[in-house]
């Protein structure tokens, strides 16, 4: 028998994907949802406990009292101030013992990840591994393809976010006709596209660009696209996604297709080899 899961649940869609998952499979299952960062539908009717971001140990005695033994990252966490955080004692000292890699969203993923597992008993586990159909494959997903132009911004969007990603700082680029409009920073995809349609030019529109951070500890804070990512981009002004194939995840693939299909837009995944440029797309 699978073992008991606890989804420790950000905002946006992938938390509900787990969630359903694992009601196919029978698995049981604990939402660690927390205040002012999950979606309150996210847990309607499943078994849920809602602790405040900062108070590691009400958390990890919550999971142990539910007989959790394996833990899944899921969905956005909006990165908070120390002092909004208000840490309790044992966060105080995951953060310490962090030390500089705390100063990057995966450096600080990947502190509480070793905390979580030689520390604390947990084994950690990556969305992937149990939404296997969600991992972006390589090629166009819907009837929109991307033309030499737009190939073009892609190869300019892979540069770009690779590069933010080395430093710990985002995943996500916009590229229009070969000009950077935005990189994505701590405010998140959504609020970066936002900002972006006001930046648009004049032209065939700019494309945004996906990409897991170098050397990224791979179980958690995967880029995600969804629905919601495809109409935020058509809102936008934008032309098409890309996000890296095999290294990002596509949540209800057919959904996305349908839905970037309506909005005459492209959905791609590409593949990035160690140079940091990306395949023909078919691999």
């Amino acid at each position: 028998m699978p073992r008991k899961l606890g989804i420790l649940a950000g905002g946006g869609p992938l938390p509900v994907r787990l969630i359903q998952s694992c009601r196919a499979s029978g698995r049981q299952f604990l939402v660690a949802a927390f205040e002012d960062q999950t979606d309150p539908e996210t847990v309607d009717g499943v078994p849920h406990v809602w602790v405040r971001l900062g108070a590691a140990g009400t958390l990890l005695d919550r999971l142990r009292e539910a007989g959790v033994e394996d833990l899944v990252f899921a969905g956005h966490i909006r990165r908070p101030s120390l002092t909004a955080l208000s840490p309790d004692a044992r966060a105080v000292a995951l953060l310490a013992r962090a030390g500089a890699r705390a100063l990057g969203d995966d450096g600080i993923l990947s502190a509480i990840i070793q905390e979580l597992e030689e520390r604390e008993g947990f084994r950690v586990i990556g969305p992937e591994a149990l939404l296997p159909d969600d991992l972006a494959p390589p090629g166009v997903y819907g009837a929109v393809e991307p033309d030499a132009a737009a190939l073009g911004d892609i190869e300019r969007g892979i540069a770009a976010a690779r590069g933010i990603g080395a430093l710990d700082i985002g995943q996500a680029a916009v590229v229009q006709q070969g000009l950077v409009l935005a990189v994505e920073a701590i405010e998140g995809t959504d609020a970066m596209l936002a900002r972006c349609a006001g930046l648009r030019r004049e032209g065939p529109g700019g494309v945004l660009v996906k990409m897991k951070k170098p050397g990224q500890e791979a179980r958690a804070d995967l880029p995600t696209i969804g629905v919601g990512t495809v109409d935020a981009a058509a809102a936008a002004g934008l032309r098409g996604i890309a996000v890296e194939a095999h290294g990002a995840l596509v949540i209800d693939r057919p959904a996305v297709a349908r839905t970037a299909d309506a909005e005459g837009i492209f959905v791609i995944g590409v593949s990035v080899g160690v140079t940091g440029g990306s395949g023909d797309g078919e691999g």
